[in-house]
């Protein structure tokens, strides 16, 4: 049961989104710029960043699906687990790696990033706009994934679910709701 009157049947952020509209808007532009436009970074290399930022985050509902997102981009859900038990040890790029590094301290602290983590990251060819896109979609994430379970919303445990929502995810983006 949420904390709030929310719309019944609507699971995680859906539920907040419909029962607040006009904060839902720029919230799912966000996401859409984020990790559905274009960019250096793959939509899937993207996914994966809030994937593994609500993994730590331990948002379920979030975890699940850019989780389900992620699979749907790299066609492998096996990557995407790997990425949430240990992404050093994952068979993902090194500069992903060192991106998601970065995003496990903007997790935990955004003052935890230092000049070396930086580095790190551009001795694998990372960009200043994908560490930019790195840290906004990490503290961005901490964002999602509080309002989610500060509402305490309704997290489903059906994992088909999610992998419909991830498809729409992949498919469409976040300006429109998957249900």
């Amino acid at each position: 049961m949420a904390h709030i009157a929310l719309p019944e049947n609507l699971p995680g952020i859906s539920a907040g989104f419909a029962f607040r509209p006009e904060t839902a808007m720029p919230m799912r532009e966000l996401a859409h710029i984020l990790l559905h436009e274009p960019g250096s970074l793959s939509p899937g290399e993207r996914e994966l960043i809030a994937t593994y930022v609500s993994s730590q985050n331990d948002c379920y509902f979030c975890q699940t699906s850019h989780g389900a997102a992620a699979a749907c981009h790299l066609n492998s859900e096996e990557t995407v687990k790997q990425v949430k038990r240990d992404f050093l040890s994952a068979d993902i790029s090194p500069k992903l790696k060192a991106l998601l590094a970065i995003a496990g301290k903007v997790q935990q602290s955004g003052k935890n990033v230092t000049a070396e983590d930086v580095a790190q990251a551009r001795s694998h060819d990372a960009t200043d706009l994908e560490i930019h896109d790195t840290v906004l979609i990490a503290a961005a994430f901490c964002m999602y994934n509080r309002y989610v379970d500060g509402l305490d919303t309704w997290q489903p445990r059906d994992e088909s679910m999610y992998a419909g929502m991830g498809r729409h995810l992949a498919d469409h983006g976040y300006t429109r709701p998957s249900r």
